[in-house]
């Protein structure tokens, strides 16, 4: 048995009759059932499983029980009586039952938790924080609750560190190697198959839709993975490997995700994504993407996540570019602000991006009126929660986790133009090479061309390095006065 219990009482507390709400003959026939059920030593529920089943699927489309505290319990306690509980939240998912109620997401984690995948469940609190359910103060506590009785059992220092590879010299590692990538895998993949959201066969995808097809003729297409159908609507973006696509999850135009399709398969990316669901705060969470799930094939990888429609901050940048004037200046400090925060962030999260750029930047864009809340600013509370930037594409991401302590690294991005100043003379390099993205974004918001560098000598002696294209006056005397 596991959360909710198969126990008399649980369905039904109501002793009024509706003769508008069908419902309710069923929970009294589901509570007769349960009685007997329970009343026998033998304890046979093959009637109550084929009760429940039957009226799942009687009203499972039936929008006046899609948030229906009593169905939702009726939903558990069929998946109480299955082996396949994932699939049933899955149904539970596609059909929306109770999506904004917290009771969905602490039931089925509880659910996890007594079945020993405590991963799985601090991934199903995280996703009912993230969709705000309500009340979000008790699924919080919850949440909280469910970390100390774990905190023994699961910490994110018990990751297993990798060995330093051959191909790497000393202390210094190439963290995008093949070979480097490959053996990093290979010792996840026992904890990535426990993931949330990972799906995974040996076999090629033999959808009905050729996936080598969508980039020439995608809009309109739908193709079917795992259950879903996702019928796409356009290309988002584009890479050397994998083509990201805007796509209508089951026909609804209300539910939209983005599907980076790529080729080779590469789960990288996935263990990423769930890294950070477990390392950055919830209260920062927004400002990186979000993957619902993966499903890996012999040759594709496709990733499910969140789609932001509101274009990146290259876009921004470009829209000034094509009508000859400049980002406003205080635009440019705000979102300045935002990725040093998300670059603080990472480095307390032992997180390096290791593509930090405009066009990995989506724009979070506020639905309500900034200005009529503009106490909320300083906390990054209310609509301004939802005004800023979101850093995707993690297929570069480092887990420092996985490397000896104090390891660098050496190894070249090969990105025009956010080359570190470590990767242009051969030295080693952690975290700057985020910062270096962070300073050539600025300087691209700020004058509308990459930052070019030069080596001037310093005064102590030694070197410095600083843009070659110089900056307004009142600029640099900010600057000083601020810091």
């Amino acid at each position: 048995m596991a959360v909710i219990s198969r126990n008399t009482g649980e369905i039904s507390s109501t002793t009024a009759t509706a003769a508008d709400d069908p419902l309710l003959p069923w929970l009294w026939s589901i509570e007769k059932t349960l009685n007997a059920a329970t009343s026998t030593q033998s304890s046979n529920f093959a009637d109550l499983d084929k009760l429940l089943s039957n009226c799942i699927e009687t009203f499972k489309n039936d929008p006046r029980y899609q948030n229906d505290v009593r169905f939702l319990k009726i939903w558990f306690l069929h998946m109480d009586g299955t082996s396949d509980y994932e699939s049933v939240f899955r149904e539970m998912i596609r059909n929306k039952i109770c999506l904004s109620n917290c009771m969905l997401y602490e039931t089925y984690a509880l659910f996890l938790e007594l079945k020993g995948r405590l991963i799985d469940a601090f991934f199903i609190y995280h996703l009912g924080i993230s969709r705000n359910a309500e009340p979000i103060r008790r699924l919080k506590k919850a949440q909280v609750l469910f970390l100390e009785r774990v905190s023994d059992v699961v910490t994110i220092g018990s990751v297993k560190k990798v060995d330093v590879l051959p191909e790497n010299v000393g202390t210094y590692m190439n963290p995008w190697l093949v070979s480097t990538t490959k053996k990093l895998l290979e010792e996840m993949k026992p904890q990535m198959s426990k993931y949330e959201g990972y799906h995974a066969s040996n076999k090629p995808y033999k959808g009905k839709v050729a996936l080598s097809t969508l980039q020439k003729f995608a809009r309109n297409k739908t193709i079917e993975i795992g259950g879903y159908k996702y019928q796409i609507k356009g290309c988002a973006g584009q890479g050397g490997f994998a083509q990201v696509f805007k796509a209508h999850v089951d026909g609804n135009p209300d539910d939209v995700v983005a599907l980076k399709i790529q080729k080779p398969a590469f789960p990288w990316e996935f263990y990423m994504y769930r890294q950070l669901d477990m390392r950055i705060p919830e209260t920062e969470r927004m400002n990186f993407g979000f993957a619902h799930r993966i499903h890996l094939y012999s040759d594709y990888s496709i990733i499910v996540s969140n789609f932001l429609a509101h274009g990146t901050l290259q876009d921004a940048i470009n829209s000034n570019v094509v009508t000859g004037g400049f980002m406003e200046e205080v635009l440019c400090i705000y979102y300045t602000i935002e990725m040093l925060c998300i670059l603080e962030a990472l480095n307390d999260a032992s997180i390096i991006h290791g593509d930090f750029k405009p066009d990995n930047l989506l724009i979070r864009y506020a639905r309500n009126d900034l200005m009529e809340d503009k106490e909320s600013f300083c906390e990054c509370s209310g609509p301004w929660r939802d005004q800023g930037l979101c850093l995707v594409d993690w297929g570069r991401g480092i887990d420092l986790l996985l490397f000896p302590d104090k390891t660098k690294f050496m190894g070249d991005c090969r990105t025009s133009g956010f080359r570190c100043i470590e990767m242009q003379e051969n030295k080693p390099w952690t975290f700057q090479v985020d910062s270096y993205g962070l300073c050539v974004i600025v300087h691209m918001m700020l004058h509308n061309s990459y930052m070019e560098i030069e080596k001037r000598p310093s005064r102590d002696g030694g070197y410095i390095y600083q843009p070659k294209a110089p900056f307004k006056r009142y600029i640099i005397g900010l600057h000083s006065n601020s810091y």
